[in-house]
């Protein structure tokens, strides 16, 4: 399986073809100069790599030099042949964003990476996800389900972790939320803050208290000050 194909820029590019390297699968860097021009020269042990496990790909002649109108028809080739793309960062003046052009152009998949809301480098990508223009992704699964096969590649639902309190049937959980934590109420007021009769906060007490969940002070019941939220 190739990964989708990156500039070979500096940051996210280079981090994406490092990253296939690393797991010695094959990857595509499109270049907007010749295929023989380490740009950025930085990068020439990196380009040297995916030459040797991957592909590097241009529309330029060997040896032409990297221009802004080369960057951006790099730009459309990269959405050209990905699947879908992901753009991570981008600020609201960035190729990535013209990339994400490309690629709605092209009826490819587009997905964004949300960032904090005071950092110019997510503002691009806040600004497709508001649009409607991109999906919000924000990890390796979700992007798999947005290019993988359907029904095939979903990502799993994420859930926060189980809690004890969780494993309570439905009418001891509302006897423990009904509870308060400071002050002893009598088993009356336990019923009417909970919506459920005397006879079950009665019955729900003593198992509450041996499993730690409350305890009995000279006012009545309360939980437990040990006891974290949720627990």
């Amino acid at each position: 399986m190739i990964t989708p194909p990156s500039g070979g820029a500096y940051g996210i590019d280079g981090a994406a073809h490092r990253g296939a390297l690393a797991c010695e699968g094959p990857t595509v860097a499109v270049l907007a100069c010749g295929a023989d021009v380490a740009y950025p020269s930085a990068h020439q042990q990196l380009f040297a790599a995916i030459r040797a496990q991957g592909v590097l790909v241009s529309e330029s002649p060997m040896g032409a030099h990297p221009t802004r109108p080369r960057f951006l028809i790099r730009n459309r080739v990269i959405a050209a042949l990905a699947r879908s793309t992901v753009v991570v960062e981008a600020a609201v003046r960035s190729g990535a964003l013209n990339t994400a052009g490309h690629a709605i152009a092209l009826n490819r998949h587009l997905a964004a990476v949300p960032g904090p809301v005071t950092s110019e480098f997510s503002a691009g990508c806040h600004r497709l996800i508001r649009q409607g223009r991109a999906v919000c992704v924000t990890g390796p699964e979700e992007v798999i389900e947005l290019a993988g096969t359907m029904g095939a590649d979903l990502a799993p639902e994420p859930r926060g972790p189980v809690l004890p309190r969780d494993r309570l049937d439905p009418e001891t959980r509302k006897v423990v939320e009904a509870m308060p934590t400071r002050v002893g109420v009598g088993p009356a007021t336990i019923a009417v803050a909970a919506g459920v009769d005397l006879e079950t906060v009665l019955s729900c007490l003593g198992g509450l208290a041996a499993a730690g969940y409350v305890e009995r002070v000279s006012r009545g019941w309360r939980l437990r000050p040990d006891r974290p939220p949720g627990g």
